[in-house]
C-alpha cells in the first residue's frame, strides 16, 4: 500500500501515467456578474476573459511565459491554477480591490492529480460516468470514485482531477486499485 495516506505513488504503466501535481496553486475566482468589474479586472490580470460555460483554457501570460489554467466551475466561479507563486500573488493583488468578486486561495483545500497517456480515458471511465469526462478544452464536474471531482482537459490525452483534499485519499485508492486492474 502507500507509505502515507496522503502520498500518491506515481503510476507509470504502458499508456498511463498518474501523478500528484503539488506545484499547482489553486484559487477560486468568485463573482456576481461574469461581465462586471471583477471579471474585467480578472481578464486584464490574466490576459484573457474568464472561462466560459464548461470550458477550460491554458493561458500563457505575456509576463515571463507564466502559464495559468482557467476552468469553469459554475455560473459565478472559475478556478485558477498556476505553478508560479509570484504570478499567483500578482493576480491576487490586482483582484483585491474588486468589489463584485473575490479570489479565494484554495491551495490547501484542493488536490490536483494529473492522469495522462493513451489509457487515461479508459482509467477515468472505469472510475465514473462518461458524462464526467471532458473533451479537450472542457471542464466537467462529475462523479469519479463516488466523489464529486472537477476534471479538466487542456492538453490531448491528459486530464487534471481536482478533488477536495479531505477526500483525496479515497480517490487515490480507487485510482491505484483500478490502474492495477487495467
Amino acid at each position: 500500500m502507500h507509505d502515507s495516506p496522503h502520498a500518491l505513488k506515481r503510476i507509470e504503466i504502458d499508456g498511463l501515467s498518474v501523478a500528484d501535481e503539488p506545484a499547482y496553486l489553486v484559487a477560486s475566482l468568485r463573482y456576481f456578474d461574469s461581465t462586471g468589474g471583477f471579471a474585467a479586472a480578472a481578464s486584464e490580470a490574466l490576459g484573457r476573459p474568464l472561462a466560459e460555460l464548461l470550458r477550460a483554457v491554458q493561458v500563457e501570460h505575456s509576463a515571463g511565459g507564466v502559464q495559468f489554467i482557467l476552468a469553469w466551475r459554475s455560473p459565478s466561479e472559475n478556478l485558477l491554477l498556476c505553478s508560479n507563486q509570484a504570478a499567483f500573488s500578482a493576480v491576487a493583488t490586482k483582484l483585491a480591490a474588486a468589489v463584485d468578486g473575490c479570489m479565494v486561495d484554495q491551495t490547501g483545500g484542493i488536490r490536483v492529480v494529473r492522469v495522462a497517456g493513451s489509457r487515461a480515458r479508459d482509467l477515468l471511465l472505469r472510475l465514473g460516468a462518461a458524462t464526467a469526462l471532458p473533451d479537450l478544452g472542457e471542464a466537467r464536474t462529475g462523479r469519479l470514485a463516488e466523489l464529486s471531482v472537477l476534471t479538466l482537459c487542456v492538453r490531448p490525452s491528459e486530464y487534471l482531477l481536482l478533488a477536495e483534499r479531505v477526500y483525496a485519499h479515497h480517490l487515490l485508492e480507487w485510482i491505484h486499485a483500478t490502474a492495477a486492474d487495467i
